[in-house]
């Protein structure tokens, strides 16, 4: 039996923790540069802003609702998410993080279903206690169907949060009450197609037969269809191991110097490597990139653009750095304006299938130890505590950033914890 616990609202949870006068209250969290709607508590959802939608474009409707804006807290963020798990991890000897903001819980079969239920909603009650951050929980025999329940737990407050499937009858009327395209695992052309061969609801997804799903879908779209069917087929290896990791950033000042280009590719290469390491995954491919401002014709030739092959498949961040930073000097020009950047890395495979080089010239045991190393002091000790000399610089990052509404790390940095006035 599987359980998934997902915080509302997550980032905006973040921030109202230690602004409780926000509470009911609308509220927007901005991405990087305070360019774009990354979250959103439910009042300003129900003004009909929509997620990813440019700031300028809702300025007015910011002004004439008094919506509180932040900066995005990364720092703050994913400390209070680390403080969710490791409360969640205290009820399952199996939790399994899918995002900042999620994670799924194995539980025995059986378990009854009362005593499940009212498991999920001590967890509920002890995570809104001990962190301040509401969370939803979807109760299910497999991981889709549990992201369905978790689903209308959020939507609908007579759930009290914990939505539990277990019954036929219940499996088929949540499924008929759920937008195809809101299944987990359905993307956007899959959505697409099966909306043309008249499915439009989950139900109508899963009553189809087998023959009918594997001539029209590929491998893990027959998966998610046994998965509404109730039977679990996909294990989190399967969902966890991203085929891509992408880091990038849109400059508020046009970047002109390779100097400061190199710190931010390889903030983009250590973050990326970061997430590598967490899925137990190499690489050995990569993208780096560049792009001038598209309304400086005159700075065309300045695009960036290089793929990169990596000897022996690794997720060593000095390694990918090096690998980064070489191929960025070759097209780096000076004056190029550019105002944006990215790493992608690709050809992503299991850490325990990299086939070795005879000519492979690093001494990879000690290096993943030292990688290690440095992995366990940063978790423990806060988010680039040991940081690569070439990176930004954590006290001075927000030089080429707009961050207008950021607001002070509470929990990580002990220049701005919170302070009661008596």
């Amino acid at each position: 039996m599987f359980a998934i616990a997902d915080c509302n609202n997550f980032f905006v949870s973040c921030e109202r923790v230690f602004r409780p006068d926000l509470a009911g209250k609308p509220v927007m969290v901005l991405s990087g540069n305070d360019g774009c709607v990354v979250a959103r508590s439910n009042e300003v959802k129900a003004l009909g802003i929509k997620m990813g939608v440019p700031l300028f474009q809702v300025k007015d409707l910011v002004e004439k609702h008094d919506i509180t804006l932040f900066s995005s807290n990364f720092s703050l963020y994913g400390d209070l998410s680390d403080r969710v798990m490791h409360i969640l991890e205290k009820y399952t000897s199996c939790l399994e993080q899918y995002s900042i903001d999620e994670a799924f819980l194995t539980f025995p079969d059986n378990i009854p279903v009362s005593q499940l239920t009212t498991l999920c909603r001590n967890i509920r009650r002890e995570v809104l206690r001990g962190v301040g951050i509401p969370i939803s929980l979807g109760i299910a025999p497999t991981r889709t169907l549990a992201k369905t329940a978790s689903h209308f737990a959020k939507k609908h407050k007579g759930y009290n949060g914990v939505c539990a499937i277990f019954s036929d009858i219940q499996r088929r009327k949540a499924l008929s009450l759920t937008p195809i395209g809101d299944v987990w695992g359905i993307g956007r052309k899959t959505r697409d197609r099966l909306l043309n061969y008249g499915i439009n609801t989950a139900l109508d997804f899963a009553d189809k037969t087998e023959t009918f799903v594997r001539q029209l879908l590929t491998k893990p779209g027959v998966m998610t269809w046994r998965e509404l069917k109730g039977e679990s087929c996909i294990l989190f290896n399967d969902v966890a191991q991203k085929q891509s990791i992408t880091r990038s950033r849109t400059f508020a000042t046009a970047v002109n110097k390779l100097e400061d280009m190199e710190k931010h590719i390889a903030d983009f290469c250590a973050a990326c490597a970061v997430r590598l390491r967490a899925q137990h995954s190499v690489c050995q491919q990569m993208i780096v990139y560049a792009m001038p401002s598209r309304f400086r014709d005159e700075q065309h030739g300045a695009y960036i653009r290089a793929l990169i092959q990596m000897p022996v498949a690794t997720a060593n961040s000095p390694e990918i750095i090096t690998a980064a930073l070489g191929a960025l000097r070759k097209q780096f020009r000076d004056n190029g304006a550019y105002k944006s950047a990215g790493v992608i890395l690709l050809a992503i495979a299991p850490d325990n299938s990299v086939q070795q080089s005879l000519f492979d010239t690093h001494d990879r045991t000690r290096e993943n130890k030292l990688q290690q190393t440095i992995d366990t002091l940063n978790n423990t000790m806060g988010k680039n505590t040991i940081r690569w000399a070439v990176q930004l610089d954590n006290n001075n990052n927000t030089t080429f950033f707009h961050t207008d509404h950021l607001s002070p790390r509470y929990t990580t940095d002990i220049n701005q914890i919170f302070t009661i006035k008596v």
